[in-house]
């Protein structure tokens, strides 16, 4: 994460840890999925739990940047975007409907 974000010293890891911690749970919420570590093994039936894979990976990465990068909920003087919409199109394969 640290590399990522282009940081080099640990005055801040309980903060990107915090958001690590954060984005994961927003791709839970976001795709109804429960994540399950990839060294075990997943449920039988899985159901909705779903291995860590490198694209949930590299979504959260995304988002943790742009918070990181954005620690505000409004920025003065910018034109509004959609930022993360990387870390959707990451993510979105992965949502869990129950029909």
């Amino acid at each position: 994460m640290k590399q990522q974000l282009r940081v080099f010293h640990d005055d801040e890891d309980e903060l990107i840890r915090g958001y690590a911690d954060a984005a994961l749970s927003a791709f839970e919420s976001w795709t109804n999925r429960i994540l399950i570590d990839p060294a075990q093994a997943l449920p039988d039936p899985p159901g909705n739990a779903i291995a860590l894979s490198k694209s949930i990976q590299q979504g959260a990465l995304l988002l943790i940047g742009h918070w990181y990068a954005n620690r505000e909920t409004v920025a003065v003087g910018v034109s509004a975007v959609e930022l993360p919409m990387a870390t959707h199109a990451l993510w979105k394969p992965h949502r869990w409907v129950n029909l």
